[in-house]
């Protein structure tokens, strides 16, 4: 090439030069805070190295760099001044366009705390909202100056060339994304590991990963009986589940941890069958009855009515107390309803044979007036064994209350009308004897004041 050619070539190099001009130059070297750069031009030119943001730390002399002209005109010290950060703006406005246009993340550096947020550099200097900047609130701003990290482009202004990102909104993004791909790939059955963030009446809600939650029902903590989930769980345990159900669409998935063990149930009439003794422990006490465990998920019901034989228990906590171990016998099992029945009184001998022998219809015995009723009196025979004198047979004239002829405590003779060892009821007779008596030389009543028709009522 001649050199008229080349002065031909440099002329029309030297008239591209113009303010806003996008040129590439090189590199000359790298002094405190400027960046010298040789762009092909008379003079050398100058940009701040603080425009350098990603490449502040790297930036050395021979490396081809994007600027733009600022002015022909040459600083005090002769030097051309350069924009590196316009330029960032010319070469990659397009790209950010593109990624705001289809929500795409754009990857970013955090290089300076400003009022208000921070300045980012996505290839553009982009403006971060304090509000913006994490899930959680910002508690000390300045550790994030330095960071690395993914940003949604939440608004951008192409005349002004004025980006807005978020890197909030790019985790929430991240985290739902997360969320979605562990809900496809849990399984029923599956065990997971998870925390438990809060308990509620009926059950605890637990949080396995990436901020997925689901329900542990009451119903699946216990093969057992729980009236609450803060007596087996608290918040911030950390416990192991079984997968019971997942809702994609939802987003929704239930845990089981009784399911994690098999159910006793389906063991309960081969381990305990009907006409067994077990040993079982008192757990509740109700008015008709006490609930028993005899192991971990299987409680049945000792009914009153299986208390004794005698069937003088009105309520259960006269002869049981919450905590009692006792040896009981397996009446019934209904398997498929998760129900077993006990019997305390069948641990021993029915005595309603030998009471039948020892009170035969028609025979006069003695006892005690122990309760006395609208209806009628009960006299006790012996200790736990009594029978019911009906109003109708206590005189042989009318009377509108025991109370008129008997006092509680009185010893009476009375003569026995029936007995019913099926349902534990013997039926007495006062009037059948005559004129009613006391037993020879024996009141009771005499030694105590006389009860008022109140206390009698409710004796």
């Amino acid at each position: 090439m001649s050199s008229g050619e080349v002065s031909k070539l440099l002329e029309e190099k030297l008239l591209s030069f113009k303010p806003g001009s996008l040129i590439r130059g090189r590199v000359v070297r790298v002094s405190e805070g400027e960046v010298i750069i040789d762009i092909g031009y008379k003079s050398e030119g100058c940009a701040l190295l603080e425009e350098f943001k990603r490449e502040k730390n790297t930036i050395a002399p021979g490396q081809e760099v994007d600027v733009v002209v600022e002015s022909l005109d040459p600083d005090a010290n002769g030097l051309i001044p350069l924009s590196k950060e316009k330029a960032d703006v010319l070469v990659n406005w397009e790209k950010i366009e593109n990624y705001f246009q289809q929500d795409i993340p754009v990857e970013g550096y955090i290089f300076q705390r400003v009022k208000g947020g921070f300045r980012v550099d996505i290839g553009v200097v982009a403006f971060l909202p304090g509000s913006q900047t994490d899930i959680r609130p910002l508690t000390n701003p300045s550790e994030y100056v330095g960071m690395n990290s993914f940003f949604k482009i939440i608004k951008i202004d192409s005349t002004r060339k004025n980006v807005v990102v978020s890197r909030r909104k790019y985790l929430e993004d991240a985290k739902e994304q997360r969320k979605r791909e562990l809900l496809r790939s849990l399984e029923r059955g599956q065990l997971v590991k998870a925390t438990v963030r809060n308990i509620v009446d009926y059950g605890a809600f637990l949080e396995i990963e990436a901020g997925l939650m689901g329900l542990l029902h009451l119903n699946d903590m216990s093969w057992g009986r729980l009236s609450h989930p803060s007596q087996i769980l608290s918040v911030g345990d950390q416990i192991e589940v079984v997968v019971l159900d997942v809702n994609l669409e939802k987003q929704v998935v239930s845990f089981g941890l009784k399911q994690k063990t098999p159910n006793p149930w389906e063991t309960v009439a081969e381990k305990y069958p009907v006409g067994s003794l077990v040993e079982g422990k008192v757990v509740n006490i109700t008015d008709y009855g006490a609930f028993i465990k005899i192991e971990e998920g299987v409680e049945g019901l000792l009914h009153i009515s299986e208390l004794s034989w005698t069937g003088r228990v009105k309520h259960p906590s006269e002869v049981l107390a919450t905590g009692d171990v006792l040896t009981l016998k397996v009446i019934d099992i209904k398997q498929e309803e998760q129900k077993i029945s006990f019997s305390l009184r069948q641990t021993e001998p029915n005595p309603w044979p030998e009471i039948v022998k020892r009170y035969p219809v028609g025979s006069v015995v003695s006892g005690k007036v122990y309760h006395l009723t609208d209806f009628g009196a009960f006299v006790e025979l012996e200790k736990g064994i009594d029978g019911l004198l009906h109003i109708s047979n206590i005189s042989s004239r009318e009377i509108k209350h025991p109370s008129e002829v008997l006092r509680k405590g009185q010893k009476i003779e009375v003569l026995i009308l029936n007995i019913d060892p099926e349902n534990k009821r013997i039926s007495l007779g006062l009037k059948q004897l005559g004129e009613p008596g006391t037993t020879k030389g024996e009141d009771e009543s005499n030694n105590q004041e006389n009860l008022s028709g109140d206390e009698q009522g409710s004796s």
